[in-house]
């Protein structure tokens, strides 16, 4: 069979190395990205360039998202030279990125009145395993559009989940979030107490890492708070993105998360605090230095 043509907007870490996989597997994208040095490393192994997302659109099969925002997909949906301006019958638009899942469901009815698909399919796992195609993909959309991007999802994952209707992947993403970035910011507060209440922080981490509470996001904080170590590439300005999108979708809800509150809060102040580059775990030192 003759390879879907892809177009793919966003070459960031995670982008471009999932561009770079299909690109080994046959592929030869259109591409798109602010970051010139980005597209030109991938036309330089057979990508074309597209000037606009209109453009990509339309020489597109199946146009992939690999973006920061819901502000930043809804703005390359929506513009003038947008993908809703050029996609054509029958293409699919696959949002790789997290995003709130009212914005996923309201793209989906405007592509699907020019009879065009999408499909949530936010990502688990690290920039390595895209170039792998090694990546968790929580896939969620109309189960025959799904079916119809499923041999290209099952190259860039290894685990290609299906969630049922529009906008279930991106709430499962942000479940996800909200739980790992809750742990993170729970584990990091629990060794900043034990600091200050003159608890050996290795001793607290052998004696809860022997627990349930053991897990590999405590192993991520303990490599922080007790060795120094911040390799969790996660950043503070993303958990606070995506804790942030977790309470619009409990108020879209009509529900309350006061534990989400919590977490977003110590966030949103080591954003404040300026510590919004580093990675999760860094929040450590905000706990350490947080007074009455």
């Amino acid at each position: 069979m003759t390879k879907p043509v892809i177009g793919f907007i966003g070459l960031g870490l995670m982008g471009g190395n999932m561009v770079e996989n299909l690109q080994k597997r046959g592929f030869e994208p259109v591409v798109m990205d602010l970051n010139k040095e980005a597209v030109d490393a991938v036309v330089a192994r057979g990508a074309t360039a597209a000037s606009s997302a209109k453009e990509l659109a339309e020489a597109s099969d199946i146009i992939m998202l690999c973006l920061t925002t819901s502000n930043v997909v809804e703005k390359l949906v929506y513009g003038d030279d947008g993908i809703l301006a050029g996609i054509k019958e029958g293409a699919v638009l696959v949002d790789f990125g997290t995003s709130i899942p009212a914005s996923t469901r309201k793209i989906g009815a405007d592509l699907a009145k020019k009879g065009a698909g999408m499909v949530d399919a936010p990502l688990g796992r690290t920039p390595a395993h895209a170039k792998d195609g090694l990546l968790n993909i929580m896939a969620s959309g109309d189960k025959e559009t799904f079916e119809k991007v499923k041999p290209v999802l099952e190259q860039q994952g290894e685990n290609v989940f299906y969630l049922g209707a529009l906008g279930a992947g991106h709430t499962t993403k942000l479940i996800n979030n909200f739980m790992g970035m809750t742990t993170v910011c729970a584990m990091s507060q629990a060794f900043a107490v034990a600091d200050r209440a003159g608890v050996d922080r290795q001793q607290l981490f052998d004696i809860m890492s022997t627990g349930p509470s053991s897990s590999p996001f405590m192993n991520f904080c303990k490599n922080y708070a007790v060795d120094g170590v911040s390799d969790l590439g996660f950043s503070i300005a993303n958990a606070n993105k995506d804790l942030g999108y977790f309470l619009e979708m409990v108020n879209d809800l009509g529900t309350q998360a006061p534990i989400a509150e919590g977490t977003s809060k110590g966030l949103q102040d080591a954003v404040a605090a300026d510590m919004g580059n580093g990675n999760v775990p860094e929040i450590f030192d905000y706990y350490l230095k947080l007074a009455k």
